[in-house]
C-alpha cells in the first residue's frame, strides 16, 4: 500500500465569509486628496451594554502619515492583552486622539443616540484638534445633531460638529477607525473593571456590563444599581417598577379616602 503524502492543514472558513483584511489608510488618503487635510476616524463601544457608559474613540490622521502600528484591528478581533499593548503605540502614531464617555444616567435621560453624540463630542474635545471630516463606522450619522442637518441647519448659528461621512465596516477597512475602536474599548473596559470592585455581584470584570448570564442572574436577584441603564427595562427593574406602581396606587387610594373623611 502506497503511503500518501500528508495533506496541508487548512483553516476552516465559514460559508460566505471573507478572509480578514488588514485595515489601511487607503480611504483616509483618498479623503485627504479630496481636500480634507485632517481626517478623524471615530468608533463607539458599549452601545448594547446593560450597564456603564457608552464610549467613543477618535483618532486624527493627516496627509503624509505612515501606516498604523502593526496589529491594529477592529477591537472586537483582538485579545484584551493585544488591545492594551496597542494603546501607547496608537497614541504615539496618531496626530491627535481622544476618548469620550456618556454615563448610564445620561443614556437614560437623553436616549442612546443623543448619548453617543455627547460621547463623540467629548472625544473630539479631548483630542483638542478640530478635524476637517469625521469618518464614522456604520451607515448612520449619530454624531451630527438633527437640528444641524437639512433645513434645520439654517436656523442655527452653524454646526457644532465637523462634517461626517459614514462607511459600513470602516472599523475593518480604515486604520484610523480601527485605532479609535481600540482606544475606546480599552478605556471603557478599564472603567467597568474599576466599577466591578464597587458592585462585584454583576461580574463586570469579565462581562464589562453586557448581557452575560451571570449579569442577568444578578439583575434578576438584586435589581439594578446606579450604573445600570434603567430605561432599558432590565430584569429586576420591571419587578421594582411594578412594586413602586402598586405602592403609588395604594398611597393615592389612601389619600383619597382620607380626603373623603375630612
Amino acid at each position: 500500500m502506497t503511503a500518501q503524502a500528508p495533506r496541508a492543514k487548512r483553516r476552516s472558513v465559514a460559508v460566505g465569509a471573507r478572509p480578514a483584511v488588514r485595515p489601511t489608510l487607503r480611504v483616509e488618503r483618498s479623503l485627504h486628496r479630496q481636500g480634507h487635510r485632517l481626517v478623524a476616524g471615530m468608533d463607539e463601544v458599549g452601545r448594547g451594554a446593560l450597564a456603564g457608559p457608552v464610549s467613543v474613540g477618535v483618532v486624527l490622521v493627516e496627509e503624509g502619515m505612515g501606516s498604523a502600528p502593526a496589529g491594529v484591528r477592529d477591537s472586537k478581533l483582538l485579545t484584551p492583552a493585544a488591545r492594551q499593548g496597542l494603546v501607547p503605540r496608537i497614541e504615539r502614531w496618531a496626530l491627535a486622539f481622544g476618548v469620550g464617555h456618556a454615563t448610564a444616567e445620561e443614556i437614560d435621560a437623553l436616549g442612546i443616540m443623543a448619548a453617543l453624540r455627547l460621547a463623540g463630542i467629548r472625544a473630539l474635545e479631548r483630542a483638542g484638534v478640530a478635524p476637517d471630516l469625521v469618518l464614522l463606522d456604520g451607515n448612520h450619522d449619530w454624531l451630527t445633531a438633527p437640528e444641524e442637518t437639512g433645513l434645520f441647519a439654517f436656523a442655527g448659528a452653524g454646526p457644532a460638529t465637523p462634517p461626517v461621512t459614514t462607511m459600513i465596516k470602516a472599523d475593518l477597512r480604515c486604520s484610523s477607525v480601527a485605532a479609535a475602536s481600540v482606544l475606546a474599548k480599552v478605556a471603557r473596559d478599564r472603567l467597568m473593571v474599576a466599577h466591578a470592585g464597587e458592585h462585584p455581584a454583576y461580574g463586570w470584570a469579565d462581562n464589562k456590563g453586557y448581557a452575560a448570564p451571570e449579569h442577568l442572574d444578578a439583575l434578576a436577584r438584586l435589581g439594578p444599581c446606579a450604573l445600570h441603564r434603567r430605561s432599558w427595562r432590565l430584569p429586576g427593574v420591571m419587578a421594582q417598577d411594578a412594586v413602586m406602581t402598586t405602592m403609588a396606587a395604594t398611597a393615592a387610594t389612601t389619600a383619597e379616602g382620607g380626603h373623603d373623611e375630612r
